[in-house]
C-alpha cells in the first residue's frame, strides 16, 4: 500500500463523520458536494482528486502558503508542544487534492508516469534531513481521507493470479492515512494545484500476509493526530518520526471482488466480502440457509442498488495489471497516450537524490545563490539480488556520495529490490517534475 482506497462519500458526509464525537476532527471548510473535480468511488486510484484533512495556515491559500521562510523552516521541536492556545485556536479544512504530490518549485506540468512515484512517501525517507519531501515535512503534514484500502494477495505457486483484499478500521471510523502535501502554481498561470502522497510503513502482523508495506494510520481526534497537523510545528524531530509506525488498532481485512482491479469500476461490491451473505455474487448464497449478521444486512441493503459493476463515462485511462511498485500490487492507471513500459519504468525508479539523474531547482534556502542553484546526481537501478541468467550473484552497486561527502537516502525507497527485474536505463528528475 498503497496504490487504490475507497471514499465514495460527499465532502458534506465526510465532513459530518469527521466530526462526530468519537472522531473529534472539526472541519470549518470543505469543498462543495456538486464539486466537479472530486471524485467520490468504491475504487480511487492515483491522479483522482480526493480529500485531504489539514490545518489552515496564517498565510493565504496560495504557493505562499507552501513555502516556509528558510529561518523556520530549520526549527525543530525536541519535546511536544505544551501550549494549548494555539491549538485552540487552530481551524482545520477539507481540502481537495490530487493524488501524487508535485513539489512546489515545478515550473510546468510532470507527466502522467513521473506523478506515480509520489503517490507514496515511504516513513524511513524521513528520518534525515534534506531529501525530496525536505519542505513538505517541516509543516505541510496533513491526513488523508478514507473508507478503507485495497492490497492484493499474490499466490505463491502462481504471481499472476492476484486476489484484491480491503482493510478497514473494526470500529467503522474513516481511515486517517498521515500524509504530505503541497500547492504548486506553473509558470505562466494563475492556477493554484494541490497534491498529495499517503506516507507507508512496515506492514503490521495481520496484513504481512498480503505485502511488507502498509499506510501509516493515525487516531482520530487524538493528541498525536493534533501534533501531526498543528500548523505551528515548524520543522522535524523524533517525536513526529515515531508517529509513522505500523497500526495497532483492529482492522478487518477480506477478499474481495476482483472487479476493483480495473480503474474506473465502481461498485458497492467492492467493500463486500466474496464470501459474505450480502453479496449476490456469492455462489454459497444459492445453497443451504442461515440468517446473515447485522453489518452483512446492511451491507446488503447498501448493494441492493449494485449488483452490478458501473464503468464511470469520466474515467478514460486503461490498467496496467502486471506493474508493481516496492509499496503495493495495485494495478496501475495508465492514459492512452502513455506506454504501457513507461508506467512499469516509473514504479520501478523511485525518485530518489541517491538513485536518479535529476535536474531540479533547489528549494529556497537563505542564499540566493544556493537558491538558483541546480542539483544532479546520476542514476542507477537497483539491481536484483540474483541474475536469473547466471548462478552467480550480481555486485551491488555503491551509492554516489553527495557533496561533502555525505550519503544520501531514497526520498521513497530503503533500496528494497524490486521484485521482479526491470531494465536497464537512466532517468532524468526533470521528467519527473517536468521542464
Amino acid at each position: 500500500m498503497c496504490g487504490r482506497y475507497a471514499l465514495h462519500l460527499r465532502p458534506s458526509e465526510v465532513r459530518e463523520r469527521l466530526a462526530e464525537h468519537d472522531m473529534n476532527m472539526p472541519a470549518d471548510e470543505a469543498p462543495d458536494d456538486d464539486d466537479p473535480s472530486l471524485r467520490h468511488t468504491y475504487n480511487f486510484a492515483p491522479g483522482n482528486t480526493g480529500l485531504i484533512y489539514r490545518a489552515v495556515h496564517s498565510q493565504p491559500d496560495s504557493t505562499q502558503d507552501s513555502e516556509p521562510s528558510p529561518k523556520r523552516a530549520k526549527t525543530t521541536h525536541s519535546s511536544p508542544k505544551k501550549s494549548t492556545g494555539t491549538k485552540e485556536a487552530t481551524k482545520y479544512k477539507l481540502q481537495g487534492a490530487k493524488w501524487g504530490l508535485i513539489p512546489f518549485w515545478t515550473k510546468r506540468a510532470p507527466d502522467y508516469s513521473s506523478q506515480l512515484r509520489t503517490i507514496n512517501c515511504r516513513d524511513d525517507s524521513l528520518s534525515t534531513s534534506g531529501g525530496m519531501w525536505n519542505t513538505m515535512k517541516q509543516r505541510k503534514r496533513c491526513v488523508v481521507v478514507a473508507e478503507g484500502f485495497y492490497e492484493w494477495y499474490k499466490n505463491p505457486s502462481n504471481p499472476k493470479d492476484k486476489t484484491p483484499h480491503y482493510t478497514k478500521r473494526k470500529d467503522g471510523q474513516l481511515m486517517c492515512f498521515a500524509g504530505l502535501y503541497d500547492v504548486v502554481r506553473y509558470e505562466g498561470t494563475e492556477q493554484d494545484i494541490w497534491t498529495y502522497t499517503v506516507i507507508t510503513t512496515d506492514s503490521n502482523k495481520q496484513l504481512k500476509f498480503l505485502h511488507d508495506r502498509m499506510p501509516v494510520i493515525l487516531e482520530p481526534g487524538s493528541e498525536e493526530m493534533a501534533e501531526w497537523l498543528d500548523p505551528e510545528r515548524v520543522g522535524w524531530d523524533k517525536e513526529l518520526q515515531g508517529m509513522l509506525k505500523p497500526f495497532e488498532g483492529g482492522l478487518e481485512c477480506y477478499a474481495v471482488d476482483k472487479g476493483v482491479g480495473k480503474v474506473g469500476n465502481n461498485s458497492a461490491l467492492f467493500v463486500v466480502p466474496v464470501d459474505s451473505k450480502a453479496n449476490p455474487n456469492n455462489i454459497a448464497n444459492f445453497f443451504g440457509g442461515g440468517k446473515a449478521k447485522k453489518e452483512e444486512v446492511k451491507a446488503e441493503k447498501e448493494v441492493k442498488a449494485e449488483k452490478e459493476v458501473k464503468e464511470e463515462p469520466d474515467e478514460k485511462r486503461e490498467t496496467v495489471v502486471d506493474a508493481e511498485g516496492t509499496e503495493d500490487n495495485a494495478p496501475l492507471p495508465k492514459p492512452s497516450d502513455t506506454s504501457t513500459e513507461d508506467i512499469k519504468s516509473a514504479v520501478k525508479h523511485e525518485p530518489s537524490d541517491e538513485t536518479s539523474e535529476i535536474t531540479i531547482k533547489s528549494e529556497p534556502t537563505a542564499s540566493p545563490t544556493t537558491s538558483k542553484r541546480e542539483t544532479r546526481s546520476s542514476l542507477k537501478r537497483s539491481a536484483s539480488p540474483i541474475d536469473r541468467k547466471s548462478s552467480s550473484p550480481q555486485k551491488k552497486a555503491k551509492p554516489t556520495p553527495a557533496a561533502g561527502g555525505r550519503k544520501m537516502r531514497s526520498a521513497v525507497s530503503n533500496d528494497t529490490v524490486a521484485k521482479t527485474p526491470t531494465k536497464e536505463g537512466n532517468a532524468r528528475i526533470t521528467a519527473f517534475f517536468g521542464k
